[in-house]
């Protein structure tokens, strides 16, 4: 899990820089403080993941992980088709959040295989 672990806070580092941003040259708050919640959530959920108490509890953290990591993508979707956010940006971001979608989704799928 040390990729994954790594890439999500290498991604939420980003969105923090992003939000910091949004916030000081945009005068952005809402939108970016929801992109803040969510995008720094995921490696969150990941960490918390780490010392799940059972298999169930850990497919539960990185599944909220997914759900997180899902919102991002809306919310990174909403802030470049508004124009807060330029397109190469926006392509970074969105292409790494994918990535973590992808290696969540490989992961809980892995975890219920061994549990059925």
């Amino acid at each position: 899990m040390s990729i994954l672990k790594d890439k999500s806070y290498v991604f939420a580092l980003e969105i923090v820089k992003l939000s910091q941003c949004l916030v000081a040259d945009k005068k952005e708050y809402i939108l970016s403080k929801q992109l803040l919640r969510s995008g720094t959530a995921v490696g969150a959920l990941i960490r918390e993941a780490e010392f799940a108490q059972s298999k169930k509890d850990f497919i539960y953290k990185m599944s909220i992980a997914l759900k997180e990591a899902n919102e991002t993508l809306y919310w990174l979707d909403l802030l470049k088709d508004t124009n807060y956010l330029v397109e190469d940006r926006y392509m970074s971001l969105h292409s790494v959040c994918k990535e973590l979608v992808a290696m969540l989704l490989s992961s809980i799928k892995t975890s219920k295989k061994s549990i059925s």
